[in-house]
C-alpha cells in the first residue's frame, strides 16, 4: 500500500488499482476527496464519474439494508459476477466496469462524507464543483481525457445541471432516474409542497455529513470513518449545512431559488441516455422525459423501465445498455450504438414484475391516438360525450374523493405516454389542492397496482395541481402536457368554478379486455387499503404514494385545504381525461 502526503493511499486488490481519498482542489481552494477504481495496466482509460452526498465509503448493504435485500431477492443477476464488496448506493459497481477498461471515480460532494465544506445539496456551488471535478479527473495521468457520468437519482439529476455548462471533457451522460426541474419534479407537485425532500435530508444526507467522524459509519472495506476523521459537535454540523426545509417553505413559488438548482436543458449538447421509471411518480420520471425532449443534444436516447428505483440500473439489462452507450462515446467502440432506437420502452402488464421491451421512433409515440373521455356525473363514468345538463358533485377534501370509470373494455388496450385532465372546479375556501389518481380495475372491481420506484403498490398514474397555481405558460404548454408557471397566486372566489388543466405524469399499462380504467379525483394523497411497506432509508411506511406525501400543515393549512370542492358539469364546463392510446401494430 502506497500512502501519499495528501492523505490518500493506493493499493491493488481484486484485480483493480484503487486510489483512496485522492484530493481534488476546487476553484476556491477547498479539497474534495475521491476514490478511484481503475485497471492495473497503465493504458489510458476513460472515467465514469459520480459526485454526491451519500458517503462514498458507505456500503450499499449497510446504508440501505432493505433496498439491498430487495435487489438480492428479486434481481439476482444484479449481484452475479461481483463480490459486491465495493457496492455503494446508486453508483456503478467497479467490479463490473474496471475489467472492461473503465475507471470508476466516486467523489464525496462538498460537506458530505470525507469532503469538508458547507453542505448545500443541489445548489450552484455543487454544480461549479462538479464542473471542476470533471476537468481535474480528465487531466489525471491515467485518464484518456474522456469523462462520462452514470448514476441513479442524485447522481443522475446533477448531470443535467453540469451538462448544461458543457465541460470540455464531459463526453457522455447516462441519467438513470434523475429529475431535471427542482420545483416541478422534486419539491412542489403542481405547486403543492412534497415533504420528501425534508425527510430525505434527515434520513440520507445528515447521516453522512462531513464531521460526524466517530459518530458516523465505518467503511467495511478500508475501516476508515465514512464521514471524515474529525468529530464535530452538533452545533457546528448545523452551521455547516443549509436549512433546506426552511428554504423550501420560504419559497412557495418557482423562482431564482429553484432555477439556481436547475440546468438549462436547451444548452445541453453532450450525448445522453435518459433512463426513467414508470413507477417514479413523485420524483424523477417527469424529469427524465422532459430532459430527453428538451435537451439540444444531437445524440440522445430515452429508455423507460419498471420495477424498483435502484434495481434495473444493476441488472444485466441495465448494465448492458449503459456499456453499449458509454462504450461508443467514451471508447469509440464500434458496437452499433448509433442504430439504437431513439426510444426504448418496457411495456407494463398486470401481474408481471419484468416487462417486454419495445422500440419506438420518438416521444410521445408518433402513432398515439389521443382519446378524450368525459366525466359523467350521473353514472360516475368516463364517457365519449360530455353531459348536456347542469350538474355538480361535491366531495370532502380529506376523504377518498370521487371516481369515474370506463365501461369494461371490449378489447385489450395499451395506454403509453403523457396524460392530461381538465376540470371545472370550485372550493368553499380561497384555494384547493387537486390530486388525480389513474387506476385500472380488474373484473372483480379491485384496483391493480405496480411495483413503483419505491412503493411496491403504486397506482398507474398520478397528477397534482394547486388551483391558485393554475396559470399556464402558453409557449411551453402542449396538448398532452400543460406547463404551469408557478410564479404567482390566483386565489379562488368561494363557490366560483375555475378551469384547471392538470398534468398526470406519463404512464404505461396494457389493460386486458374486461377491465376498467378509472380516474379518482380527490383532495389529499391517495392511500391504498392493506399493509404498508417500509424501507430502512425512509421515515414513514408507504401506503401507495411512497414517501412523496403532501401533508405539511404549513403548506396545507386545514382552514384552507380541509373543506370541500365541487366539480361543475354541463354547458360551459369541461371535465375530461385525455389518454394516450397506442393502436395495435
Amino acid at each position: 500500500m502506497d500512502v501519499t502526503p495528501e492523505g490518500s493511499w493506493s493499493e491493488v486488490r481484486d484485480g483493480m488499482r484503487i486510489d483512496w481519498d485522492i484530493p481534488l482542489v476546487m476553484d476556491d481552494g477547498l479539497v474534495l476527496r475521491a476514490d478511484v477504481f481503475r485497471p492495473l495496466d497503465d493504458a489510458p482509460c476513460p472515467a465514469i464519474l459520480t459526485y454526491g452526498p451519500y458517503g462514498k465509503g458507505l456500503a450499499f448493504q449497510d446504508g440501505y439494508k432493505t433496498a439491498w435485500e430487495i435487489l438480492a431477492r428479486d434481481y439476482p443477476d444484479a449481484l452475479a459476477g461481483s463480490s459486491n464488496l465495493y457496492q455503494s448506493w446508486e453508483v456503478p459497481d467497479p467490479e463490473k466496469w474496471v475489467p472492461d477498461g473503465y475507471a470508476c471515480v466516486r467523489i464525496d460532494s462538498r460537506g458530505a462524507g470525507r469532503s469538508p465544506g458547507f453542505l448545500s445539496v443541489h445548489g450552484p456551488r455543487e454544480t461549479a464543483d462538479l464542473y471542476d471535478c470533471i476537468e481535474l479527473v480528465a487531466a489525471l495521468p491515467w485518464c484518456s481525457g474522456k469523462v462520462g457520468m452514470c448514476g441513479i437519482s442524485y447522481f443522475a439529476a446533477n448531470q443535467w445541471r453540469v451538462a448544461a455548462r458543457n465541460p470540455p471533457s464531459l463526453s457522455a451522460i447516462c441519467v438513470w432516474e434523475g429529475y431535471s426541474d427542482n420545483y416541478r419534479d422534486a419539491t412542489h407537485h403542481g405547486g403543492i409542497l412534497s415533504v420528501f425532500r425534508k425527510n430525505w435530508q434527515e434520513m440520507q444526507v445528515k447521516t453522512v455529513q462531513h464531521g460526524l467522524g466517530e459518530r458516523g459509519p465505518v467503511s467495511r472495506v478500508t475501516g476508515a470513518l465514512v464521514c471524515g476523521p474529525e468529530t464535530l459537535p452538533e452545533e457546528e454540523l448545523a452551521r455547516n449545512r443549509a436549512d433546506m426545509p426552511r428554504d423550501i417553505l420560504e419559497n412557495p413559488l418557482d423562482g431564482d431559488y429553484y432555477r439556481a438548482a436547475n440546468g438549462d436543458l436547451s444548452k445541453i449538447t453532450v450525448p445522453l441516455l435518459s433512463a426513467g421509471n414508470w413507477g417514479g411518480q413523485g420524483l424523477h420520471l417527469r424529469g427524465n422525459i422532459e430532459g430527453f425532449v428538451r435537451a439540444a443534444s444531437e445524440h440522445k436516447w430515452l429508455e423507460v423501465h419498471g420495477g424498483a428505483h435502484w434495481a434495473e440500473f444493476y441488472t444485466d439489462y441495465g448494465v448492458g445498455l449503459q456499456k453499449r452507450f458509454l462504450g461508443h462515446f467514451l471508447k469509440g467502440e464500434d458496437i452499433g450504438w448509433l442504430d439504437q432506437p431513439k426510444v426504448t420502452l418496457q411495456i407494463r402488464r398486470p401481474g408481471q414484475i419484468r416487462f417486454p421491451v419495445r422500440a419506438e421512433a420518438d416521444w410521445p409515440i408518433p402513432r398515439t391516438t389521443w382519446t378524450t373521455l368525459h366525466l359523467a356525473p350521473a353514472t360516475f363514468s368516463l364517457a365519449a360525450m360530455p353531459p348536456s345538463v347542469p350538474e355538480a358533485i361535491t366531495y370532502e377534501t380529506t376523504g377518498p374523493g370521487v371516481t369515474f370509470l370506463t365501461p369494461a373494455l371490449k378489447e385489450e388496450t395499451e395506454i403509453t405516454g403523457p396524460v392530461v385532465a381538465r376540470l371545472s372546479l370550485s372550493s368553499d375556501t380561497r384555494d384547493a389542492d387537486v390530486f388525480l389518481v389513474l387506476h385500472v380495475y380488474d373484473p372483480k372491481g379491485e384496483a391493480v397496482s405496480f411495483y413503483g420506484a419505491l412503493d411496491p403498490h403504486t397506482p398507474v398514474g398520478q397528477g397534482w395541481l394547486r388551483a391558485s397555481h393554475r396559470k399556464l405558460d402558453p409557449d411551453r404548454s402542449l396538448p398532452w402536457r400543460p406547463w404551469h408557471t408557478h410564479d404567482e397566486v390566483w386565489p379562488l372566489r368561494q363557490g366560483e368554478p375555475v378551469v384547471l388543466d392538470i398534468e398526470i405524469w406519463p404512464t404505461c399499462i396494457t389493460v386486458p379486455a374486461g377491465w376498467r380504467i378509472g380516474l379518482n379525483v380527490r383532495g389529499c394523497d391517495y392511500e391504498r387499503k392493506g399493509d404498508a411497506t417500509t424501507l430502512s432509508n425512509m421515515r414513514y411506511p408507504m401506503k401507495g404514494c411512497g414517501p412523496f406525501l403532501h401533508n405539511d400543515p404549513d403548506d396545507r393549512p386545514p382552514a384552507v385545504f380541509g373543506g370541500s370542492n365541487t366539480l361543475h358539469f354541463g354547458p360551459g364546463h369541461e371535465n375530461w381525461l385525455q389518454l394516450p392510446v397506442i393502436p395495435k401494430a
